[in-house]
């Protein structure tokens, strides 16, 4: 049985009121903060956060603006008119909101590792973030990502080539486990469109760009991608690792996952995807105790 998380809020720098949630071991090797992707929240990881805790780690992950409870608490409150409506400051807020919440998880863990871990828009969101504050964390783990620049990264027609699949539910494209379409399409707190439809074009063009030769090179990357996944796939997530290496990374590492689709998490396969997620952490984030203890 999942453990229901520890639900907080904190208020942004525009005065909008963040739920997030914690989900605390005692004694933990160290923290993850979790970034959702558009159109979901973060409760749809409660599965991977129990997994990280069995592991030994805190997780933490917020609804972003516009998104889970945050976004229906600002629309019940008039500050937006739909779901997926990011309110005052736009992107630019919600980058800020997300380190927000990584500086109060350091305040209460000063002591403990943090790894930024983003799926799909959570991807690009820590992609934007670890560019210009990557000594901030121990660790960056993407997926369902891509490098992002024009033309390897869709703006839609996600689920094209399951579309004549029986019984479509239009988010075959998520997972090849069909019930993982119907939960989506089920769960009040999640919605469809794209990123242009609910962000515009000026907030969507804040997300594009590539990995930045400022970035701290010793800290560890990891990049987890189904070969399936319309959004990068093998194509865009090569290209981003090889960015990242290019920008002088010194450990970047992608896994691709055959035929697995863009939310790897809830993949099929989804308890192999997990347990590399944990070899991996703890395999980077010893290494990360053994130098502090040089």
């Amino acid at each position: 049985m999942t453990a229901l998380p520890i639900v907080r809020t904190y208020t942004d720098a525009e005065g909008i009121d963040i739920t997030f949630y914690e989900w605390p071991v005692a004694q933990p090797k160290g923290c993850i903060q979790l970034v959702h992707g558009l159109g979901e929240h973060a409760r749809r990881y409660d599965h991977v956060a129990a997994a990280l805790n069995r592991a030994g780690f805190s997780v933490y992950a917020d609804d972003h603006r516009g998104h889970g409870a945050t976004g229906l608490r600002m629309t019940a409150e008039g500050i937006t008119k739909k779901q997926g409506n990011l309110g005052p400051g736009g992107m630019a807020a919600v980058f800020a909101g997300v380190r927000q919440l990584s500086h109060i998880i350091v305040g209460e863990n000063p002591e403990e590792p943090l790894v930024l871990l983003g799926h799909s828009w959570g991807s690009m969101i820590a992609q934007r973030i670890y560019n210009k504050y990557s000594d901030e964390y121990d660790g960056l783990v993407l997926s369902g990502s891509s490098i992002l620049i024009p033309g390897v990264v869709p703006s839609s027609g996600f689920n094209k080539k399951w579309s004549k699949t029986p019984n479509a539910t239009g988010y075959e494209w998520l997972s090849r486990d069909e019930e993982v379409g119907r939960e989506f399409l089920a769960d009040p707190k999640n919605f469809p469109e794209t990123a242009i439809q609910v962000f515009g074009i000026t907030n969507t063009a804040k997300l594009m760009g590539v990995p930045s030769k400022q970035i701290d090179s010793h800290v560890p990357i990891l990049i987890m991608a189904g070969s399936a996944d319309p959004l990068g796939g093998e194509k865009g997530n090569k290209k981003l690792l090889d960015a990242y290496r290019k920008a002088g990374a010194h450990d970047v590492e992608l896994v691709i996952y055959h035929d697995a689709r863009h939310e790897v998490f809830n993949e099929i396969n989804k308890q192999e995807v997990l347990e590399d997620l944990i070899a991996w952490l703890d395999d980077r984030l010893d290494a990360h105790q053994h130098l502090d203890e040089i």
